[in-house]
């Protein structure tokens, strides 16, 4: 009897396992296919193809790859506030990082505006083995002034939509857990004096939709005390020579390699 107890016991358990599973896997697959394009005036092959579990995948930046990453392309959610409104406790939805609001591929195709801001949450998992080491959050490109806090705590800003930055999360980290990010972004279009292309806030011959928010991938890379934060690659044709010079950083170190081209050739 105790043998049939023990197996009855077993059985139980395990339907309750596979039930949860099914569960999840049912909840997770309901997310993914909640999140659809907006219905833009053009769509490519390509563009119908993205899926939030295939957006840019590649890694960002080929000059300095690195073994560790974390991709964080994908479903974010997001929220659009007047401007000098605070944190919102909810948010309106789900977007598709790294298009821009304003786009059908981020799945929310509205306008912000000088007069709002833009918000993005995102609710992450780190590796613990990554947890002894230096965090660094990168951002390929936001338009325009962008704002970061990682739980809770303000990590840094940044104003420019062309260029990437990186910010150093490491003490914001928690020791194991749900790690939250959060991002607010402002962007005056063409009410503003920054460098902004052909974008406008009114679309029309020549001049395009803007781009508000997030546009370029989003990655964490857990580094070293001491790493390569930069390359700068020199040649001086004259001598056969290249010189690389990698930037460190920590910057009471400079590192620097010439390479010498073999003499042999032309």
């Amino acid at each position: 009897m105790e043998r049939i107890h023990n197996e009855r016991g077993s059985f139980q358990n395990r339907k309750s396992f596979l039930l949860t599973l099914c569960a999840i896997l049912c909840l997770c697959s309901l997310i993914h296919a909640a999140w659809q394009p907006a219905q833009g005036p053009l769509l490519t092959r390509w563009a119908k193809k993205g899926t939030p579990k295939n957006v840019h995948r590649e890694y960002p930046r080929p000059q300095m790859v690195r073994k560790n990453w974390m991709n964080l392309n994908g479903l974010w959610e997001y929220a659009i506030r007047p401007k000098d409104q605070p944190q919102p406790e909810r948010f309106d939805g789900q977007i598709l990082v790294p298009f821009p609001v304003e786009s059908a591929l981020s799945g929310v195709m509205k306008a912000v505006g000088e007069e709002s801001r833009l918000w993005y949450r995102r609710i992450v998992k780190i590796p613990k083995k990554w947890t002894s080491q230096r965090m660094l959050l990168h951002f390929g490109a936001v338009d325009w002034d962008a704002t970061v806090w990682f739980n809770g705590q303000q990590v840094g800003t940044h104003r420019g939509g062309y260029d990437p930055f990186t910010l150093d999360i490491t003490r914001a980290l928690k020791p194991s857990g749900e790690q939250e990010i959060i991002v607010s972004v402002w962007d005056p279009t063409n009410a503003g004096t920054q460098p902004r292309g052909k974008q406008v806030k009114e679309p029309r011959g020549i001049w395009y939709t803007a781009v508000t928010g997030i546009w370029q991938t989003v990655w964490l890379e857990p580094v070293p005390s001491a790493s390569i934060s930069g390359v700068e690659i020199t040649p001086d044709i004259d001598r056969n020579v290249l010189m690389m010079r990698g930037q460190l950083s920590n910057k009471d170190h400079q590192m620097a390699l010439l390479i010498l081209k073999n003499p042999n050739l032309s």
